[in-house]
């Protein structure tokens, strides 16, 4: 069984006990929330549940298992001939959730 999720602007293809990183916080350790957003479902028979656009009464519930951050990403602008130089940088801040159970 498996559901593919849209969180945050990005979708996910998720099966219970697997663990993903969703941009953003969403809460302490330990905390469990549902995510409602369901395009897609495929029941144990084979079954395949497409919504349009999200799949109606289908739900995924997870856990989050803590944070991390990405890698550091430089930005630099330049304007050639003008002496223009500017070096800017983030590091994305990412939750990791682990998928408990997928209901539709």
């Amino acid at each position: 069984m498996y559901a593919i999720i849209q969180s945050r602007g990005r979708q996910l293809k998720v099966s219970p006990g697997t663990v993903i990183e969703v941009d953003g916080t969403l809460g302490e350790q330990g905390t469990q929330f549902t995510l409602e957003q369901v395009l897609l479902v495929e029941k144990d028979g084979g079954d395949i549940v497409a919504g349009a656009p999200f799949v109606a009464n289908a739900k995924v519930i997870a856990v989050v298992d803590g944070e991390s951050r990405g890698p550091k990403l430089r930005v630099f602008k330049k304007k050639r001939r003008k002496g223009f130089r500017k070096t800017r940088g983030h590091r994305a801040t990412f939750t990791r959730v682990r998928i408990t159970d997928i209901q539709a």
